[in-house]
């Protein structure tokens, strides 16, 4: 990653507003601890406080305050390949506002990224990177944790709903039957799979490959494991079905992926 510039828990009055109609230039991550209002694809948006957005670099950026004060965090920077990569496999929507219950971590993490950036020690940069890592990650939890803005007549199904994502990532090598999961909530499999995308933005088809991958690029680290023992222990019966998978989500083969992760000395 790249660090162009980072503040932490900067304060404007009410007559704040930034209006950038062809992008910033580079990608722009915001924290905004007060009620705000983004123009987002032309249409005002009132946001909550404890919201997060990730503007990639040529996005039209404009937001101001909704209110006598505006708080935020901010940081650009220049994502990479392997960085755009984990925003993809994690499933953070870019350029969309994320309202989420609780920002405290990822504050405190945009502050350490802060203090280190600014500070004269060895490894600063590293540490930076590490950081930003660990705030991806973690940006990922709340995601999946925050209670999402659905009617209230669904409310019944969002708990069960959470459980069965974050299920699902735990132990993505299983063989998971929608069929079942929609009965375990005695809904009928379309309306189970409708419900699961209008939570979470994504379907629960996607999550399932997702989570697949992601174990599978943990366990290419592994040197002793086999591309075939790698398919195996994510759930495939077929090899050539899983590298298919694999490429289709992160641009290369198992093969690949390993030899950039740990070239060969």
């Amino acid at each position: 990653m790249r660090m162009d510039e980072i503040g932490y828990h900067h304060k404007h009055d009410t007559s704040f507003v930034t209006d950038r109609p062809n992008g910033a230039g580079d990608w722009l991550l915001l924290i905004v601890k007060t009620p705000a209002i983004f123009r987002i694809d032309g249409k005002d948006i009132h946001t909550k406080a404890n919201s997060v957005i990730i503007y990639t670099p040529e996005y039209p950026e404009y937001y101001t305050a909704d209110g006598e004060e505006y708080i935020d965090d901010w940081m650009h920077f220049g994502a990479d390949e392997e960085e755009q990569q984990l925003i993809h496999n994690l499933n953070i929507p870019l350029n969309k506002i994320i309202e989420l219950s609780d920002i405290s971590n990822l504050s405190q993490i945009l502050r350490n990224m802060c203090y280190e950036y600014y500070s004269a020690i060895l490894h600063k940069t590293e540490i930076v990177n590490l950081y930003f890592r660990m705030f991806l990650y973690k940006l990922h939890e709340q995601i999946v944790i925050t209670r999402p803005s659905v009617a209230l007549s669904e409310t019944v199904y969002l708990e069960r709903l959470i459980w069965i994502r974050e299920t699902i990532y735990r132990w993505p090598e299983r063989d998971w039957n929608i069929d079942t999961l929609a009965k375990e909530l005695s809904l009928s499999r379309s309306r189970f799979q409708h419900l699961y995308t209008d939570t979470f933005g994504s379907s629960i088809t996607q999550d399932m490959i997702r989570s697949r991958i992601q174990k599978a690029c943990q366990l290419l680290n592994d040197r002793n494991l086999s591309v075939e023992d790698i398919a195996h222990n994510c759930g495939y019966s077929s090899t050539s079905y899983f590298i298919r998978q694999f490429k289709n989500e992160t641009g290369k083969t198992p093969s690949q992926f390993r030899t950039e992760l740990t070239p060969d000395e």
